[in-house]
């Protein structure tokens, strides 16, 4: 999709707006330590700090609070990395 010429992938998402500056919830899933499940990697709300499974977890507990929440942006909250994803564009931002 283009806008004015310029490639989607090189506009700037409207969603990063939404980003603040969180303190993490959690040292792990919140939901799945309340639950006693497991996960298999973490993801930061950039919003408010909630942290949550990734989407190839059980729970998908990060997507779910995307879709409680409307919180558009997480990141990884792995060791090493610093990717950031938007739900509502599906893609890295």
């Amino acid at each position: 999709m283009f806008a004015n010429n310029i490639p989607a992938s090189n506009l700037i998402d409207p969603h990063l707006s939404y980003v603040r500056e969180v303190t993490p919830s959690a040292d792990g899933c919140e939901d799945c330590l309340r639950t006693g499940s497991l996960w298999v990697h973490l993801r930061l709300c950039l919003t408010c700090g909630h942290v949550g499974c990734c989407d190839s977890s059980p729970n998908r507990h990060a997507r779910k609070h995307f879709h409680a929440s409307g919180h558009p942006i997480i990141k990884s909250f792995e060791p090493g990395e610093s990717w950031r994803w938007c739900y509502v564009d599906e893609q890295e931002v």
